[in-house]
């Protein structure tokens, strides 16, 4: 069994809670610029025409006082210490906002992904018990409306566009500072900050209880560690471990992932914390210009992120008759990446020593001016660093981004662990890998290959389930994470596999097969359905048929002869229609992230005959992953 532990090497708080980094910025530095944000325009058409006016600055004193108005109104409405309180909207500066008024309040935020469907905001606000929610849109609100009859516990539903910040701030009005500060105040680091949930194997999401504590360590010890990032050139750590205050110039970040997923909102409180000011995108159609114009030096991404960027890139130079020269400037730079981790020896001679490394930098220099900046520019201009997680980047496009002037920092974590438990760091990358364990963090791969974990971060358990909290976590405090690993001699992780049943698409989506493919195989006409999807840009499924049931509606839609053989069938627009139909049932349980979007109906079933499945008629998904690469791969093609 091996096993790597990294020292714990700052100091983490044992009182407080997060809401101490707003207070202590507003009292350190009352000016210094906290979040920029674009009034009026977080919301409806417009937003990002690339003019940098727009983005308004918010200060530390001005965030403060939006934050404890917020806040007041929601104690004003009934909201108690401890109530969970839902948060349904699209990454956006109000999102922030709800989310410190509700610790202020002392209450626990419920992150909701603004693409769930309305059965699954049914379940998340009827497991966690929610007493309110702050959602973005009519349609929103209108999805709470459609399944609020079963939710007992949910008294309040307030609308970001109908000026929900506006009416709990006059609502809270008669509240006095010293009742607000006393429910501020009140949170511990044991105390629970928030309820994420997260796909399970059954396909029911389960909620995990993250503490004040665990996002406590865990930026606690990241944001030293990333230093480059989070701190300003010149900018000097202050005494208690936050950054001196930025100029416009500074450190910056712009948010465009879901801040419901853990990975945006531990960058969100990372930058709260160290005074990193922070920006919000909630448009796709948007955000080339939005980063234009915000110009952050630091992004987080999932790889689809940078596989678009790139793709995007070498068709457009494809489109202009330059794509012999951009494909030319991507050896340039993944050469040169490729040379800084090159060990002494012939190949570091070869790719370093002269006349080939001459002409490398000199090619290099040419293809910065005309290819480089370009991609540079598409992150702002200033971006020197980007974070991924959720899936594999891959060597190629890591060293090519490295190559160009983007160091691309690949990590791992997970809902359970508060984001981060490993991470490449700007002087300590290893690609390929998703880097050395946090401070005090440490990681074992069981007997089995299992990576285990160990650290502050690691979550408190599953909300209400005390069975699946016993299966993730032993009473050693060993987080059983589900993916099959390796660790090397000098602690760096590699990720080779997935040992429990949840996909993890291109874009970081988890997503848990059973409920779609439990749906889809509910058609009578359907045998088998496996979803697929692993590391792809979006789910698909591999789908068999029902003979019997396909006999049947072969003789009543007037199929005869090789017409009514399955392997013909499976082509037949009216039967596909059908099976269609299954998927459309199946999509409107999940969010359109975890929604199959196309499918394939092949033309033999599977059987404990042919060995894909075991004789407890359950599927082997690596026999048929294997035998059907070919069906997956053409799912993909277009």
């Amino acid at each position: 069994m091996r096993e790597f532990a990294a020292p714990l090497t700052v100091e983490v708080p044992r009182t407080g809670n997060l809401t101490d980094d707003v207070v202590r910025n507003a009292d350190q530095a009352p000016d210094a610029v906290a979040l920029r944000r674009r009034p009026g325009k977080d919301v409806g058409e417009g937003a990002g025409d690339g003019n940098s006016a727009e983005w308004v600055d918010v200060t530390a004193r001005t965030f403060l006082d939006e934050v404890r108005a917020v806040a007041k109104g929601m104690v004003a409405a009934g909201v108690l210490a401890g109530d969970r309180v839902a948060l349904l909207s699209r990454t956006r500066y109000e999102w922030t906002l709800v989310d410190y008024a509700i610790w202020f309040a002392g209450a626990v935020t419920v992150p909701i992904y603004e693409t769930s469907s309305a059965e699954q905001v049914e379940w998340i606000l009827r497991d966690s018990g929610a007493v309110a929610i702050v959602a973005e849109k009519p349609v929103h609100t209108a999805r709470v409306a459609a399944v609020r009859s079963g939710l007992h516990d949910l008294r309040h539903v307030w609308s970001l566009e109908d000026n929900a910040v506006d009416v709990l701030s006059r609502l809270g009005g008669d509240i006095a500072d010293d009742e607000l500060e006393a429910r501020r105040t009140a949170a511990t680091p044991l105390d629970l900050a928030t309820l994420i949930y997260t796909s399970g194997t059954t396909g029911r999401p389960k909620g995990c209880m993250l503490t004040h504590g665990n996002f406590m360590f865990e930026l606690g010890v990241a944001v030293p560690e990333l230093h480059e990032l989070f701190s300003p050139a010149g900018a000097a750590p202050a005494p208690d471990g936050a950054m001196a205050g930025t100029d416009g110039e500074g450190a910056a970040t712009l948010l465009f992932l879901p801040l419901a997923h853990v990975f945006a909102r531990i960058i969100q409180v990372g930058c709260i914390k160290a005074r990193v000011p922070l920006g919000h995108s909630s448009d796709i159609k948007t955000l080339t210009a939005d980063l234009a114009s915000f110009r952050p030096t630091f992004v987080l991404g999932v790889p689809r992120v940078f596989e678009k960027v790139f793709t995007t890139a070498s068709q457009r130079a494809t489109a202009d008759g330059r794509g012999a020269l951009f494909d030319r400037a991507t050896d340039v730079a993944i050469t040169r990446s490729r040379a800084q981790d090159a060990p002494a020896g012939p190949l570091r001679r070869r790719l370093l020593g002269a006349p080939a490394a001459a002409a490398v930098r000199a090619q290099h220099a040419a293809f910065s001016r005309m290819v480089y900046g370009r991609l540079r520019d598409a992150f702002g201009g200033r971006c020197r660093y980007a974070i991924s997680g959720g899936a594999p980047l891959g060597d190629r496009l890591a060293h090519f981004y490295r190559g160009v002037g983007l160091t691309v920092l690949e990590g791992y974590g997970l809902t359970e662990t508060t984001a981060a438990l490993t991470v490449n760091l700007p002087d300590a990358i290893k690609i390929g890998t998703v880097g050395r364990p946090l401070p005090g963090t440490t990681v074992r791969v069981d007997d089995d290959g299992e990576l285990l974990f160990r650290g502050g971060q690691v979550f408190a358990g599953y909300w209400g389930d005390e069975a699946a909290t016993a299966e993730a976590l032993d009473r050693e405090g060993w987080f059983r994470s589900g993916d099959l690993g390796e660790v090397d001699d000098e602690g760096y992780v590699r990720v080779t596999g997935r040992k429990k049943e949840i996909l993890v698409t291109a874009g970081g989506k988890n997503v848990a097969p059973a409920v779609l493919e439990d749906r889809v195989r509910a058609h009578p006409l359907v045998s088998q359905c496996l979803v697929v999807g692993d590391g792809q840009p979006f789910i698909a499924a591999l789908v068999t048929l029902d003979e019997e049931s396909v006999a049947q509606w072969a003789s009543s839609h007037g199929r005869s002869g090789h017409q009514a053989r399955v392997a013909d069938l499976a082509k037949d627009p009216a039967l596909l229609a059908e099976i269609q139909a299954a998927v459309d049932e199946a999509n409107a349980a999940v969010s359109k992230a975890e929604s199959i979007r196309k499918f394939v109906v092949l033309p033999h079933d599977w059987t404990e005959e042919g060995g894909q499945l075991t004789p407890s008629l359950k599927l082997k998904r690596n026999v048929v992953l294997r035998e059907a690469r070919a069906e997956i791969a053409a799912l993909y093609l277009s």
